[in-house]
């Protein structure tokens, strides 16, 4: 069974060196993030991302998302950042905005799922950004096998998940809603899941830098 370890801000680097210390020992974790919680491994780690590809129960050509907790840990992940990404990195970063860039070569298939992108966030949850600024990158997929309801608490990630995990950090109940929204630069700008940044506001935030969203959008 998972331990679960209390987030409070005074304890951050204490927690920071934990989490550090689990992952580099490929371990499974799991973090909230600004809607629900998250299973995070280390995303150059191929024997923590093949653990994490068999509890999620992941279906083949679905990518995992990297989870940031700074611009500047952006770099080793992507082979380009195209205008579009840099107006909405400006607008909405931090926040529940996933945005897929063309991936870095040499970046894991088992992160890309060999589609040549990678999904990136910055999240707006200050527990998760406190941590990923010690800690580094991580992935970011749901807490829960696929098919079931994402969890908002620890509690429920134990439940469902514990015997598979090495720790749960508890912050309390994350807000749950909507998924981040997760857009598309790498060609025709393009949303591929809705979410909870609405696509006007992304459309005017465009259109100011001269940049439009694909047609059918």
């Amino acid at each position: 069974m998972a331990s679960i370890e209390r987030y409070m801000a005074p304890t951050v680097p204490a927690l920071a060196d934990l989490v550090r210390r689990v992952l580099g020992e490929n371990g499974l974790i799991a973090l909230p993030t600004e809607s629900f919680y998250g299973l995070a491994v280390a995303p150059f780690d191929k024997q923590a991302l093949a653990r994490l590809w068999q509890v999620k129960g992941r279906s083949e050509g679905k990518p995992f998302l990297v989870l940031i907790g700074d611009g500047s840990q952006l770099g080793p992940f992507v082979q380009s950042i195209p205008p579009a990404a840099t107006v909405l990195m400006n607008a909405f970063w931090p926040g529940p905005l996933t945005i897929v860039f063309p991936a870095a070569v040499g970046l894991s298939d088992a992160v890309t799922a060999g589609t040549g992108s990678v999904g990136i966030r910055l999240s707006a949850w200050k527990p998760l950004r406190d941590l990923l600024r010690r800690v580094g990158p991580v992935t970011g997929t749901s807490a829960n096998r696929e098919g079931m309801p994402p969890p908002t608490t620890a509690e429920e990630v134990q439940h469902s998940l514990g015997n598979e995990l090495d720790l749960i950090v508890d912050a309390g109940p994350t807000p749950g809603g909507r998924p981040s929204t997760v857009i598309d630069v790498r060609g025709p700008i393009r949303i591929i899941r809705d979410g909870a940044i609405e696509q006007d506001a992304i459309v005017a935030q465009l259109a100011a830098h001269s940049l439009y969203l694909e047609s059918g959008s």
